[in-house]
């Protein structure tokens, strides 16, 4: 498993933990000189309040700042090791689910986006419509959820497994 919510506190493994520290580490040093010297250069290019390149580099710098905000809050309350162990088969954090959906199979890793791309899967947050219908919830187990259209579907638990990415 990479990375999963438990109440407050964050469990991510080792690779997942290692990846988000290092692009902590690159975001508040090399970026930070980088994006600075983008700002500097923009700057030079004379008056501000037209200058498009300027504005750009500091709407950067701002997003750039929140995710490194994000990640050193992140990296500061992770537990690195494995999550905590459900009842066989049970749907939880940092499982791998397979359901039912509308007459169609979907599979998915019960997480945090921060896991997305390294897991190679979709990734569905325990707090969405269809991960608060699953949790807790075992292969057989039919549920129905409200999506955020309003709309109500029925979903059928297939089978839940730990992911070991």
């Amino acid at each position: 498993m990479s990375e999963t919510t438990t109440g407050s506190t964050t469990w991510l493994t080792q690779d997942a933990y290692d990846r988000l520290k290092a692009e902590y580490e690159h975001l508040s040093g090399e970026g930070r000189t980088e994006l600075a010297k983008r700002i500097e250069q923009a700057r030079e290019e004379g008056d501000l309040k037209e200058n498009a390149g300027y504005h750009a580099a500091k709407e950067e710098q701002g997003k750039q700042e929140l995710r490194i905000r994000q990640l050193r809050h992140l990296l500061e309350t992770a537990q690195v090791g494995d999550a905590p162990v459900s009842a066989a088969g049970e749907v939880s954090l940092g499982h791998v689910v397979t359901v039912e959906l509308a007459g169609d199979e979907m599979r998915f890793l019960l997480g945090s986006r921060e896991v997305g791309d390294a897991a190679g899967l979709d990734v569905y947050s325990e707090k969405s419509p269809l991960g608060s219908a699953i949790l807790g919830r075992k292969p057989g187990d039919e549920v129905t959820y409200t999506a955020p259209n309003g709309r109500e579907f029925p979903v059928k638990v297939v089978s839940s497994e730990p992911y070991t990415g």
